[in-house]
């Protein structure tokens, strides 16, 4: 029995705002790349980037998950966008960031509620699932 068509679309906009973020991370480290290239110690900064691509990779792929509505992209986005929100706190705060804070932080929270609506929550708990087999 397929569960494709009872994926709610809250799991996709999250995985949509999630894979942005892995993209985004994706950039970033393609700018270190580039910029390692006038760099006086290039193995640093090339260091920085494949960290970098690592993470920004596995955030890409628990985006890309929960557009395809797998059950496994809901608990790394959570935690992504947890530690997305101590970012924005030390924006908005400790480094005078007020604007670049706020909209972080206003995205993040988007972004939390869609994971954890009614709708969302039982789907990643199968809950509509064992209704469905009865």
């Amino acid at each position: 029995m397929s569960t494709e068509g009872k994926v709610p679309p809250a799991v996709r906009v999250a995985g949509v705002l999630t894979a942005l973020q892995g993209l985004t991370g994706l950039a970033f480290a393609v700018a270190l790349v580039v910029r390692s290239f006038g760099a006086e110690k290039s193995g640093e900064v090339l260091g920085e980037a494949a960290y970098f691509a690592v993470l920004s990779a596995g955030v890409l792929a628990a985006g890309a998950g929960l557009v395809l509505g797998k059950h496994w992209g809901r608990t790394p986005a959570v935690v992504v966008q947890l530690l997305l929100l101590g970012v924005a706190w030390y924006m908005y705060g400790p480094s005078d960031r007020r604007l670049w804070g706020a909209l972080l932080g206003a995205y993040v929270v988007g972004t939390l509620v869609l994971l954890f609506t009614n709708p969302v929550r039982r789907w990643a708990l199968g809950v509509d699932e064992d209704e469905a087999d009865a």
